[in-house]
This record gives C-alpha cells, structure tokens and sequence, in this order.
C-alpha cells in the first residue's frame, strides 16, 4: 500500500492516454513503443519530454492522488459515494500551483512545462464545455488543442478522444478544483487560522467532498438546505 510500480502504456492505449497517469498504484508511462509509425513515436517523445514530465511524480504519487487515495482509505471512508472530480483531481492541480507559487521549476524549460500543463488544463474546460454543450466538434477541438496550446498532434487527437468519452464536468474539474482549493488555503492559512500542515491534513482526511461543503467543514459554517453556491472562490473584481 506505500509502493507504486511503473507500467508502460501500449499504442492502444496511447490513442486515449498519450501522456502519463496513474491508477491501481501504477504509474502508466507514456513513451514511443517499437510498433508504433516513426512520426507518431517521435511526437510522443517530444510531447513526454524530460522538462515536461517532471509534474507526473508530484501529480500522481505524492503529494498527488497516490497520497490523496491512501488518505481516502483511512479517513472518513463512507464519502467515497460523494466523489467529484473538483476534489479527486483538484488536489494535485492544487499542488501542482502551490509547486509553481514556491518556485519549483528550476530551469526556464521546466517553466515552460508547468505553464504548458497550466494551459492545458484551462483548454480542457472550453473544448468539453463546448462538446457537451453540442459547441464544438471533435476536430475544431484537435485544431484548438494544437494551436492555442502547442500540443503534438498526436497528443491533441489522443487528448480529445479522452474528453468526448468522459462526463461533462470531469475535465472543468482539475483546474476550477485546484484554483478553489488555493482560494480556501488563502482564506484559512493566509491570516493564520490553520497552518499549512494542519490545511493540507484536514482536506485529505475530509476525503472526497464538493469544495463548498469541504469549505463549510474546514470553516465549523452551519448546514443549510440551501444547494446554490454561497461562496465566490474566484472574484473578477481582484
């Protein structure tokens, strides 16, 4: 349970996950395989290039989901029927920012990985918006994927396949998550009232919640019945 193992994915596989994951305690590396056309495996080389994957350990083993699932195992088990991908996947957009906020990348081509995987994810919410809102076709959505964030078209193709089979929300999950999870941080530890130890302990034992009512808990707020939003965790006006 405190060990993962390094799987490679297959080019079956590589058509919807060309980037590397993480699931069963395996980390699916994604990289070229022998069978595979000459323009694909070099397109998947340069979009799993070093500076680039250097996010995969932070996001998936520790302090990402690896960390994340087994925390969920020991605490508050009975919200797993509660799971959202603004909390399953915000988590390790949440660290993934706080890396970047501390200075993590050390070169300017590791910059570049970071804020490539930052653009990404904000992409992500307009194209499977759009597809699930009936916007936006498949293609316009590879064509978006390439020229407004630099993807491989490999990757951009592989990526889109991915989104059109997954449930509207889930891609919006990961950055809307991750920036609401920073705004509560900033609410709790910016004036002192938890420190970050104490932040980052309560939301991985909450386990799987809606950040509102993550927030409701971690702040001791009265329950209402009320289901509309009560907090603005992102104000245009700052």
């Amino acid at each position: 349970a405190e060990t993962w193992q390094l799987s490679m994915l297959s080019p079956e596989s590589l058509k919807t996950i060309p980037y590397a994951a993480y699931g069963g305690q395996r980390v699916l590396v994604a990289y070229a395989n022998q069978s595979m056309e000459q323009d694909d495996k070099v397109m998947v080389m340069r979009g799993n290039n070093r500076a680039f994957t250097r996010l995969t350990a932070m996001h998936e083993l520790i302090p990402g989901h690896h960390l994340q699932f087994f925390q969920a195992e020991r605490y508050n088990t009975h919200r797993g029927i509660f799971s959202t991908p603004f909390y399953v996947e915000g988590w390790p957009l949440y660290c993934e920012l706080q890396f970047w906020n501390r200075g993590w990348a050390r070169t300017p081509q590791e910059r570049i990985g970071m804020l490539f995987w930052r653009m990404n994810r904000a992409a992500r919410i307009i194209v499977s918006l759009q597809f699930h809102l009936g916007q936006m076709q498949p293609e316009a959505m590879v064509e978006f994927m390439l020229h407004r964030v630099g993807h491989e078209k490999f990757g951009a193709t592989s990526e889109v396949r991915r989104f059109v089979r997954a449930s509207p929300l889930y891609q919006a999950g990961y950055l809307l998550g991750g920036l609401q999870l920073l705004a509560l941080h900033d609410e709790l530890v910016g004036p002192g009232k938890m420190t970050d130890q104490q932040f980052h302990d309560a939301v991985l034992a909450a386990n799987t919640l809606p950040i509102e009512l993550l927030r409701t808990e971690l702040r001791n707020l009265p329950l209402t019945r009320d289901k509309r939003p009560s907090w603005r965790f992102a104000d245009a006006a700052k």
